[in-house]
């Protein structure tokens, strides 16, 4: 009996963990796209989160001027290439 049940329990996990080898390639718009948006939302929070940082350690002194104008450009310049790609895998 034990060994009909684990038998059963193993086909069930082999089945489950094998439906999305059996989906075949995502269409356009599917998941692969929800996920690289997912992933970019949270590269967006974390580069806004640096742009911040950096303006509070300008704000404490930690950053000179030239160093502060330098860094907020790169990061922002950043922040852009990132809005960009999430507008691109929106769509219009």
């Amino acid at each position: 009996m034990e060994l009909l049940l684990a038998l059963a329990i193993v086909v069930l996990v082999a089945a489950f963990v094998s439906v999305p080898l059996r989906r075949g390639p995502p269409e356009e718009g599917e998941p692969d796209d929800q996920a690289e948006l997912a992933d970019l939302e949270i590269r967006k929070q974390a580069k806004y989160r640096e742009i911040r940082d950096a303006a509070a350690d300008h704000a404490a002194g930690k950053l000179s001027d030239p160093d502060y104008r330098r860094l907020d450009e790169e990061l922002r310049r950043e922040a852009i290439e990132i809005l960009r790609r999430m507008d691109g895998l929106r769509g219009p």
